[in-house]
């Protein structure tokens, strides 16, 4: 163990986000968690947690998975080059030919990142140097990263008002309305439309069928690059290697992060077309306008290889499909008529739980309240698990892909249990009002 517990708590609020610290106390959530292995966490006490959460998409391997931890400890001893900024990487150049092998073509180009917002802003500076338009078109209710770029193509409210002004020209329209996206793309003004093929963070909601071709079909029209974002959605999460696979598209642009470095290194990038990426950047003038010092490190990339490989090899593609389907089936037979959900939505492994609970005195809803107080109650019962971050009347279940049937049958057991806790609006009043009581003459205590 690094450090004890108390000692990691007391830095973290001094020294990172004391805020959040204090938050985790506000009703007793504080846990340190200290060790990791698949689908399990453990805390400083040796609690045992299922991870539902899986860091919101990125442990589709599950926690420290052997394979993938004995393949870079073995790279770490080859002496590789980890940076080559003055020559070709071997490295990034296996890692981009073994994605561009997974895409639909003609995405063959990568552009590498470390994370998933600075992917998508890649994706950004490529459809502005393509089209040699400034306009970007987003869905509202989009979750693409905090950069000030990507918060641009945002519109939550919370995130963005602290650091506005932000990126100029970047508009929303609503997620699946083909008629408002026709008429924004009409105006020609429009570098690319970033979307998602299904936002998690707002809810886990899907698009209405047809949406994505007719999206597609449209940025053709009128000269707008189709970027799909799956930083999410991508590698297995949703039962197929990518989301967007079902819905027949190609995009012109297609962003991963998260899931590739296996939970272990952080890797993300940016597929593109041979002929868009030297549209952008394919002449002497223009190579090295975009990158990043770590960007196709050698490392990164050889994490990118080994869970490629993992995912393909043992099958977690098609597992996830089949433990989603479980999990929906169990929760909507477990849960049908429950008086506290009113949906239960996804695809594979990226499950959205929608609660209901009627509003307060004055008309203020309480289904966010509702939502952070389940996943209180799931933690304290054994299970990790989030609301959407834009929506926390929607619980969010994204457990890794290497989850078993039995551990499927005990996050539904467990979810039920907690709901039928409180199927009366009363008891959950009176136990919210309680908690926070304790936690107030406890002095707002971190565990």
């Amino acid at each position: 163990m690094l450090t004890e517990p108390q000692s990691a708590v007391g830095a973290y609020a001094r020294h990172v986000n004391p805020a959040f610290v204090k938050l985790l106390g506000l009703l007793g959530y504080g846990r340190v968690f200290t060790r990791a292995l698949d689908v399990w966490l453990w805390d400083d006490a040796g609690r045992r947690y299922l991870d539902a959460l899986a860091g919101f998409g990125t442990f589709n391997l599950g926690h420290n998975h052997p394979r993938l931890a004995r393949r870079l400890q073995a790279f770490l001893g080859e002496e590789a080059v980890q940076l080559s900024h003055t020559a070709p990487s071997a490295h990034a150049a296996r890692c981009a030919k073994a994605l561009a092998a997974r895409v639909p073509a003609p995405l063959e180009v990568a552009l590498f990142a470390t994370g998933g917002a600075e992917a998508v802003e890649a994706a950004v500076k490529l459809a502005r140097a393509a089209t040699g338009r400034t306009g970007v078109l987003s869905c509202a209710g989009a979750f693409h990263g905090l950069g000030l770029g990507t918060l641009s193509l945002m519109d939550a409210s919370r995130f963005r008002e602290p650091f506005e002004p932000l990126l100029p020209g970047c508009e929303r329209v609503p997620f699946g309305d083909v008629g408002a996206l026709a008429r924004a793309l009409a105006t020609r003004r429009h570098a690319a439309f970033i979307v998602e093929p299904i936002q998690a963070e707002h809810g886990v909601q899907t698009p209405p069928a047809g949406y994505l071709a007719e999206a597609q079909a449209l940025c053709r029209r009128h000269g707008t690059l189709f970027v799909l974002d799956e930083i999410q959605t991508g590698l297995g999460r949703t039962g197929a290697l990518f989301a967007h696979a079902r819905a027949g598209v190609v995009p012109d642009a297609l962003v991963l992060g998260k899931a590739l470095g296996g939970g272990v290194a952080p890797v993300a990038v940016t597929l593109t077309s041979a002929a868009i990426h030297g549209r952008a950047f394919g002449t002497l003038r223009r190579f090295d306008l975009h990158g990043s010092t770590f960007a196709g490190y050698a490392l990164g990339c050889a994490a990118a290889l080994e869970t490629l490989a993992i995912l393909d090899e043992q099958h977690l593609v098609e597992a996830a499909a089949e433990r989603g389907a479980e999990l929906r089936d169990g929760l909507r037979r477990r849960l049908a008529g429950h008086p506290r959900v009113a949906e239960i939505r996804g695809e594979g492994l990226l499950v959205g739980v929608e609660l209901r609970m009627p509003a307060a005195a004055g008309g203020r809803s309480l289904g966010g309240l509702f939502g952070q107080w389940i996943a209180l109650q799931m933690l304290e019962c054994g299970v990790v698990c989030q609301p959407a971050a834009h929506r926390w009347d929607v619980l969010k279940l994204e457990p890794p892909l290497t989850i078993t049937a039995g551990e499927i049958d005990d996050l539904v057991d467990t979810l039920v249990t907690v709901l039928d806790e409180y199927r009366d609006v009363p008891r959950f009043v009176a136990d919210v009002t309680r908690r926070l009581g304790r936690q107030f003459l406890a002095g707002w205590a971190f565990p």
